[in-house]
Formats: structure tokens, C-alpha cells, sequence
């Protein structure tokens, strides 16, 4: 999209593209240009721009992609750009249809922490709910500085505040297939008419609609971006002694912990793990540190 509002359909120079993929470890990005990129073009004829430079990022939201086969990685794994620039975060979840995964939302918070991303929770299908199960997952997260909502898509119950914060700037919508992401876009934005999903009966799943990361316009200054549904994650790019640092409630106590390099798993003097047996850090969340722990140490993809 062109400073005027235009918009014109672009693609890398070539050595440019060579010059931004090669990485000191001869490992590729899956894509060097990412939704939510400015870029500076060179608007050629038939309203096509090549692009020429890819300007700095304030922030951008990744993950490790699935292993490509027969790439000759050797088990490396590539790092996906979601979206890049973004003002804020919306991780889309519910307790029902499908079920409520929190190792899933720790795990997109850990990204966006890493990322240096404001993250707010939303708790969508409110309706479906359990609302004292509600009530206690909401609870948790709030104590954490998050910000969190419960909603309903479908009445549009909960989303006031939610349309009133995603007037301004770049507001990315993120979360598991099927659990309300499209419905809520369009609910704040009838005009988008985005394709709404289905749950499988077989997998209690949600299947995908959203192909593409998509950003798109909503008002002055307001853009939205709209993502597919996602059943796996692992955070890109973290170190063990680091992965702490991303889990809120860790990070007073880490500067007490007997070594530098403290995993919080199995160390002596480890103060992280005595505040969790003083009941000051969930356990529900220390579970899924280590889950996560356990992907940064032998490369497993949940």
C-alpha cells in the first residue's frame, strides 16, 4: 500500500532477496519481507513496484516453522515471520469448541515477549464457558499485567473496549483454528467479511479458513491483521538461560538464583523454584516453562 492509499502489488529484487535470506549459519528465512514491513519501491510500468529496501523493524512476531523435508537442515529449524511493526497483540482463545490450551498461550505470550510485543488475551465464545473456570484462567493472567477480555463474537458482548483500542495503529489477531478470530474482525468490522470456520467433529479442532497473514485497513491510522489458525507453535530463536526472562512472574526472583545461568529445572539455590514451592509462581505456568524448556533443549515441535 502506497502513502496515498493505493495499492500495488510488489516483489523482491532478487539480490536483495539473496543478500537478506543468507544467514550467518547458511540457514534461510522462509520469507525475508513480512506483513506489516515498509518498504521503499521502485514502481515500474502496469502499477508494479519492485522492492528495493525493506526499511529497520521496531518489532516483529515469529516462530519456528515445521521442519522442510529434504531441505538438508539436519533438523535446523527455520524461523517464520508472523507480522512485523505491530502496536499490539491479540491472542485470540476459548474455553470451548475448541478446548482451552493454556501451553499454547504461553507459549505465544513467550514469542511476543521475546519480540518486545504488547500482548492482550481474549477470551472469545463466552457463551460456551465454564464462567468460574473463566473467571480463574482470566484472573491468573490479569495478576500477570496482561490484559484480558471475555467475549462473545456472535452478540459482540465484551469487544467495546477491544474496538476502542484497535482504532489506533497496528492491532495483529493471533490464536488457535477456530476459536473466533475472523468472527471477532468481523463483528468490529462487518465491511471485512471474513470467511468463518467450522469445528471439526472429529478433531474438536477448529479447521482453517485464513490462508495468508493479512493486514488491512479499518480507519485512519487503524490497520488490523488477520492470521490462520494455528495448532502448534515453539517459540525462534531463545536460549535456555534466557527463557525465563519471558515468563512475568519468573523475573523477580531469577536475580536470587545461585548461578547466572539458571534453567529453574534442576539447579541447586534455583529461587525461581523455591518461590514456586512458597506458591508465589501457578504451577499451571511453571508446567508450561518446562514444556517450552524441553522444546529449546532437543528441538521437539508440539
Amino acid at each position: 500500500m502506497l502513502n496515498d492509499g493505493s495499492i500495488v502489488r510488489c516483489a523482491l529484487r532478487g539480490k536483495i532477496k539473496k543478500e537478506l535470506q543468507l544467514k550467518k549459519d547458511k540457514l534461510y528465512l522462509l520469507d525475508p519481507v513480512a506483513v506489516g514491513d515498509i518498504v521503499e519501491i521502485f514502481l515500474e510500468k502496469d502499477n508494479f513496484g519492485a522492492i528495493e529496501k525493506i526499511k529497520e523493524r521496531k518489532n516483529y512476531l515469529s516462530r519456528k516453522a515445521p521442519r522442510i523435508k529434504g531441505a538438508g537442515f539436519r533438523g535446523e529449524r527455520l524461523e517464520q515471520i508472523i507480522a512485523s511493526n505491530i502496536d499490539r497483540l491479540f491472542i485470540v482463545t476459548s474455553l470451548k469448541k475448541p478446548n482451552f490450551n493454556n501451553r499454547m498461550l504461553d507459549r505465544i505470550l513467550v514469542a511476543a515477549e521475546s519480540g518486545g510485543i504488547e500482548s492482550k488475551i481474549i477470551f472469545n465464545k463466552k457463551d460456551l464457558a465454564n464462567l468460574q473456570e473463566l473467571q480463574s484462567w482470566s484472573e491468573l493472567y490479569s495478576h500477570l499485567g496482561y490484559e484480558t477480555f471475555s467475549t462473545n463474537a456472535l452478540t459482540g458482548e465484551g469487544l467495546e473496549r477491544v474496538k476502542s483500542i484497535v482504532q489506533n495503529g497496528i492491532s495483529l489477531f493471533w490464536g488457535a483454528s477456530g476459536v473466533g478470530k475472523s468472527s471477532i474482525l468481523n463483528f468490529l468490522f462487518p465491511e471485512l467479511n471474513l470467511k468463518i470456520g467450522d469445528i471439526s467433529d472429529y478433531s474438536k479442532k477448529g479447521t482453517h479458513t485464513t490462508v495468508t497473514v493479512t493486514m488491512m485497513e479499518v480507519g485512519e491510522n487503524a490497520f488490523v491483521i488477520d492470521t490462520p489458525g494455528i495448532r502448534e507453535i515453539a517459540p525462534y530463536g531463545i536460549k535456555k538461560e534466557d527463557l525465563g526472562h519471558y515468563f512475568r512472574e519468573f523475573v523477580r526472583f531469577i536475580p536470587d538464583c545461585k548461578f547466572n545461568s539458571c534453567t529453574h529445572n534442576h539447579e541447586p539455590g534455583c529461587a525461581v523454584r523455591e518461590a514456586l514451592e512458597k506458591g508465589f509462581i501457578d504451577k499451571k505456568r511453571y508446567v508450561s516453562y518446562l514444556n517450552i524448556l524441553n522444546d529449546l533443549e532437543d528441538g521437539i515441535y508440539f
